[in-house]
């Protein structure tokens, strides 16, 4: 009977779906426990071996046994971006805990941390059972966002979408501003934070004072050396695309570095918003110029565009409220719709890794 029953837009039988919440509560208190940024380094780890396992795969054939593309699939999907290590589940949850604490336990805050403690996704959470709960529900929420944005057909990124809309709805919940008032001319302007400004602590956490604007990366905001990076990130993902056939490897190892941030190396850039939309531009336009030279082109600037979209959704988005809510998942988000809709009309020869 379970397996007869569909649930509509979900796309999924009764049962199965039922194993996938239950799981996706697991992944949500999960990422509570390690932390959002933790939990988004194993994401990585997960995805880097699925596709080296992807790419070992396409090279030696099919494996007597195993149908094709079970093992990557097993790994990448349903582990990587699945209800265990995805992003919309697992740093969702993390997240939304982080924003929770802000609120609930300011005085859990560390030592020399000068933003709104709803912010601090590097903070693992243990085994606290509200803020477990808390992260449970938010990775749950997490799941059924993108899995009915996915049944909708909708043409962008269903995971980079969840996470977005799952931190905005923790913002509300918990009480935080939407976007927050800027402390200086307006919303993109970060001289406050450059002058050390400091501001009373209104919306949340304790009375100490804390920075006026607060940029979601000290060391990787200024317009030229985001431009750089992005550029740089792009044209190694393309590479790496044109190598191995694989579209998140270099995302998996951007994920990856982030280890070194999470162990406090200073300005470790986050580059995996740049490294992916870097490979999706090489895909794009190798089939229209049948050049790889102009593949790497492309890959360079996607990967840089994309870094400056999560820039302007930085300043706009993060930099004047209390929560964390992810640059990357916003430029991942904007840049595939426009992919997305370009491919619907006809201007490009494919949608990258959306199954459109």
């Amino acid at each position: 009977m379970y397996g007869i029953l569909q649930i509509p837009v979900v796309g999924m039988a009764v049962e199965p779906f039922v194993v996938l919440l239950i799981t996706a509560l697991a992944g949500g208190a999960f990422g509570a426990a390690l932390g959002a940024l933790p939990s988004f380094i194993f994401t990585g780890f997960v995805v880097f071996l699925g596709e080296g396992i992807a790419i070992l795969e396409r090279q030696i054939g099919t494996i007597e046994a195993v149908p094709q593309g079970e093992i990557a699939t097993g790994l990448t999907g349903v582990i990587g971006f699945g209800a265990i290590t995805g992003p919309h589940i697992a740093f969702a949850g993390g997240v939304a805990a982080s924003a929770y604490a802000g609120k609930k336990y300011p005085e859990m805050a560390p030592d020399g941390w000068d933003y709104h403690f709803g912010k601090n996704i590097s903070y693992a959470f243990g085994t606290k059972p509200d803020i477990l709960a808390v992260g449970a529900v938010f990775g749950a929420l997490g799941m059924l966002v993108a899995r009915v944005l996915g049944g909708l057909g909708a043409p962008t990124d269903g995971i980079a979408v969840s996470v977005v809309l799952t931190a905005l709805v923790a913002r509300v919940v918990f009480g935080y501003p939407l976007l927050g008032r800027p402390a200086g001319s307006g919303f993109l302007d970060m001289t406050p934070f450059e002058r050390e400004e400091k501001r009373a602590a209104t919306d949340g956490g304790t009375a100490s004072a804390r920075l006026a604007t607060e940029p979601w990366l000290p060391h990787q905001y200024r317009w030229s050396g985001v431009t750089a990076i992005g550029l740089v990130g792009g044209v190694l993902a393309g590479y790496i695309w044109l190598q191995t056939g694989s579209i998140f490897m270099g995302y998996g190892i951007s994920a990856m570095s982030l280890l070194f941030l999470q162990l406090g190396v200073e300005k470790i850039p986050v580059t995996h918003h740049i490294t992916l939309m870097g490979a999706v531009g090489a895909v794009v336009a190798l089939p229209v110029f049948g050049s790889e030279a102009a593949a790497i082109l492309a890959a360079g600037a996607l990967g840089a565009g994309s870094g400056l979209v999560g820039e302007v959704a930085q300043r706009v988005f993060y930099s004047h409220s209390g929560t964390h809510v992810d640059p990357p998942a916003i430029a991942i988000a904007v840049v595939m719709l426009v992919v997305g809709v370009l491919y619907l009309l006809g201007v490009v020869p494919n949608a990258g890794y959306l199954g459109l």
